[in-house]
């Protein structure tokens, strides 16, 4: 029999091939086949099994994933495997650091069932949470504005934000940390009192007593403050997810077994296990110090870990809470969540903008630096765009709100950032395919150095054996293996943010450092992007200069383009009429047709003019040349078949542009232009930028064929565009890069979109793509250097060179001081300067 069944949970090839191990071992299944895509598992069996099996077998195993039959509503919620920390006020959701599980997210904090580490709690991406009030006396009074309660009068407070679980977390760690201390050192200086000449302790009690003294004082450490290490490690054995705290239970357990057993049974030990004294050696003092280093590490990684997503923070601040919107004249104070679209909004002096809207009274300077980077403050006046989160100089304006909530650019600058953050970079899958071999190597290793010390170690050889076996697995450290990819991307992504970089995925990032050739559009990319008629061509005997603008501005009244708008808003200065026009179409990489005036009018470049059966004449074709070899864009007008006349647009080149492009020159990388324009407009603007090549006349799948020639060569290409005729070969690209001055569906195709819309945010772009992986492969360079060496030390290679040996409690200190370097080497991202 087979059964298909649908399976939630799964977000990563390491999930569907758990699921498929756990169901393969239930009795009277045959085989088990499960598709990660579709989310389906295909049981076959030898009779039917009820679902309950399935669904009682997942959920034995941890209950991170559910079964259910094809249709049947969706009933499944992740959960961490602890229960709810008290108190906490966590409004987020919660995730693996490390990215076991891929996207995987929970609802509770806990721990991750994979690796074992605290769950990150997700930052609360509502933006400009309004202050709400209470009363003291009655909490369950609550206000948006201030006021009395109505219960006892007393005047409302502002009630103070909740504790996010991230820092419930942090405080009850440090909590348990302090305890453990408390009751190691006592335990470490009874141990150390061994080495004291004519120990004064013994006077007060034989060895045997104080060893039972110790016993006492590690029980509050084992049984209550790092109770948890031994909890994940009996996890991670059962469910065979093996993990740095598999190594850590399994050392510290043993010693501290160990010590127990050897007080209650010292005649079942050689001699070569006694002191002197005849007790059984202890290692209470190796076991405790070991779980509380390992404690102050998990203390600091969840602090560092509060830093690592700083830049979604500080971008959230960004959003004020509060705006003035002005009704019939009159101003009112409103909550941010309550402006609507088309509502007129007051910004003063000094206030953060709102939401996203346009300028309709009045002119400031505008500190954009927040979302762009730039420092210079930016010049707006009446039909000037602002963005939410940007900063209003010293004058007040009155603006139009266009997007509000999640769709203003601050909005989605944090969205991206935020899941940016949480993507995996190929170069992950290395320190992946280590990190699953690596629990099993080193438990290896430790029973191969048990054994050879064993058998040719010096007297007493069991106990270097033991010792040096509990320094192997207490050393290891998978752990700094797997933050060292994401740590780095998590920060590295925040700084892009700062600088106007937005980074919609780590592969992305990953790839900008390897571009060999950048295909760049013209308009609007080397462009300034704000076109301005320059010329109205006409033939004087058949239209007249205000016929064809009349019908330049009709027909392009529907278009979206940048030169459209441009010649409309040119029509507009000069008074022009519109036109009835309908049946309007555009053709990508030619131009638009539309009936006008009850005429079948065409505008456009030579293609179009084909299209239309329109022949150009010598004289309008010289005289359009003339001004495209000085870098201008000309569109021909056909009506009714006949040549009417022309247009003549500039746009000027960025003056960043230049500068730009060498300094990508100089990093080794081919700038190609490609263009809709003509051969003469594209030659002159190559010319003056020294460009690597051109092409013109392209049309969107002209463009897509030119990247696919390319990659076919073995390049890695980057494309960067701002327009829907680049969204082809954005998407086709080894690294999309969309001008954020640009179209939603080239920013939607790109991997990467620069804010200000400027070259020089590619340079940027590729400075911090070498940061970030230049990061990456020192942490994990570190990270496999650090157990490559540690591990045989803790073995014990050094001891017939040197008479070297690794006590546990260091090799507890070097193992949790491994992730905090790790972690606090990405941090040194925040830093950096880009250009």
């Amino acid at each position: 029999m087979k059964h298909k069944y649908q399976i939630d949970g799964m977000t990563c090839d390491g999930c569907r091939s758990h699921v498929e191990n756990v169901l393969n071992v239930i009795e009277g299944v045959k085989k088990v086949s499960v598709d990660l895509a579709s989310k389906v598992a295909e049981i076959e069996m030898d009779s039917h099994i009820p679902l309950s099996v399935f669904q009682e077998a997942l959920q034995k195993d941890g209950g991170a994933y559910g079964i259910r039959m094809p249709g049947d509503p969706h009933s499944h919620n992740e959960k961490s495997t602890s229960e709810k920390i008290s108190g906490s006020k966590g409004k987020g959701t919660f995730y693996c650091p490390m990215r076991c599980e891929g996207d995987k997210t929970y609802d509770l904090p806990g721990d991750c069932p994979v690796c074992g580490m605290d769950l990150v709690e997700e930052v609360d991406l509502r933006l400009g949470s309004a202050t709400q009030y209470t009363c003291p006396m009655h909490p369950e009074i609550i206000r948006d504005a201030p006021g009395s309660c109505p219960i006892c009068g007393m005047d409302l407070v502002p009630m103070q934000p909740d504790t996010s679980a991230e820092e419930l977390k942090y405080k009850k760690l440090l909590k348990k940390f302090w305890i453990a201390m408390a009751f190691t050192l006592p335990i470490f200086l009874l141990a150390m009192g061994e080495m004291w000449p004519g120990n004064p302790l013994h006077r007060l009690l034989s060895m045997k007593n104080w060893n039972w003294v110790q016993f006492g004082l590690s029980l509050p450490v084992v049984f209550y403050a790092t109770r948890m290490f031994f909890e994940r490690a009996y996890r991670s054995i059962i469910t065979w997810n093996l993990n740095m705290f598999t190594l850590i239970g399994i050392g510290a357990g043993v010693a501290w077994t160990f010590s127990v057993f050897g007080m209650l049974f010292p005649d079942f030990f050689p001699q070569e296990f006694k002191s002197e004294a005849g007790t059984v050696h202890v290692y209470f003092e190796a076991a405790t110090v070991i779980l509380t280093l390992v404690l102050l590490g998990q203390v600091l990684e969840a602090r560092a870990h509060s830093k690592t997503n700083s830049a979604v923070k500080e971008l959230l601040k960004l959003a004020p809470n509060k705006a003035i919107r002005v009704v019939n004249g009159n101003d009112e104070e409103i909550v941010i969540d309550a402006i609507k679209v088309g509502d007129v909004l007051r910004v003063k002096p000094g206030d953060k903008i709102p939401v996203d809207g346009t300028i309709t009274e009045g002119e400031t300077s505008v500190d954009e630096s927040m979302i762009t980077g730039e420092p210079i403050p930016v010049t707006k006046s009446v039909s000037d765009k602002v963005n939410s989160g940007t900063i209003n100089g010293n004058q007040s304006f009155l603006m139009t709100a266009e997007k509000v909530g999640s769709d203003t650019l601050l909005s989605q600058i944090i969205h991206m950032v935020n899941e940016a953050s949480r993507s995996r970079a190929p170069i992950q899958n290395l320190a992946d395919k280590v990190s699953g071999y690596f629990v099993p190597v080193v438990v290896l290793i430790a029973i191969i150095t048990f054994v050879i010390w064993a058998l040719w170690g010096p007297e007493p050889s069991y106990v270097y054996a033991l010792a040096n076996a509990i320094a192997v697995l207490i050393i290891a450290c998978p752990c700094a293996l797997g933050l060292a990819t994401p740590m780095s991307v998590m920060v590295g992504v925040g700084k892009g943010a700062q600088n106007g970089i937005l980074i919609k995925s780590a592969e992305a990032l990953e790839k900008m450092n390897k571009i060999q050739t950048l295909i760049i559009d013209k308009t609007g990319t080397i462009t300034e992007g704000k076109p301005k008629v320059e010329k109205i061509g006409y033939f004087k005997d058949e239209f007249t200069e205000q016929q064809v603008l009349q019908y330049i501005v009709s027909i392009n009244q529907f278009s979206e383009h940048p030169l459209a708008e441009a010649s409309v808003a040119y029509g507009k200065e000069k008074g022009v009429k519109l036109l009835k026009a309908e049946n309007f179409k555009s053709v990508s990489g030619k131009g638009v047709e539309a009936t006008v005036n009850n005429k079948k009018v065409f505008l456009g470049n030579t293609k179009m003019m084909a299209d239309a059966a329109t022949e150009v004449s010598k004289d309008l074709r010289q005289e359009a040349e003339s001004f495209q070899k000085q870098g201008k864009t000309v569109s021909y007008l056909s009506i009714e078949g006949q040549a009417a006349g022309y247009m003549v647009i500039g746009d000027a080149i960025k003056k960043s542009s230049i500068q730009a492009i060498k300094e990508l020159q100089d990093m080794g990388i081919e700038v190609i232009m490609l263009t809709g324009d003509n051969k003469e407009t594209a030659a002159a603007v190559a010319k003056e930028l020294h460009l690597t090549g051109y092409r013109a006349g392209m049309l969107p799948e002209d463009k897509l064929k030119e990247v696919e020639k390319l990659q076919k060569e073995g390049k890695v290409v980057a494309m960067a565009g701002d327009g829907i005729n680049d969204a082809p070969a954005l998407a086709k690209s080894d690294v999309g890069i969309a001008m954020g001055t640009g179209t939603d569906v080239a920013i939607e195709s790109a991997g990467i979109t620069l804010v200000k819309g400027d070259l020089q945010g590619i340079v940027r772009a590729r400075n911090l793509s070498g940061l970030v992986m230049g990061n990456i492969k020192q942490n994990l360079f570190f990270a496999l250097v650090y157990n490559t060496i540690g591990v045989p030390i803790a073995a014990g290679v050094l001891f017939p060179f040197f008479g070297v040996l690794l006590s546990p409690m260091i090799a507890a200190a070097a193992m949790s001081f491994s992730s905090v370097s790790v972690i606090g080497n990405a941090l040194r991202l925040r830093t950096a300067k880009l250009s």
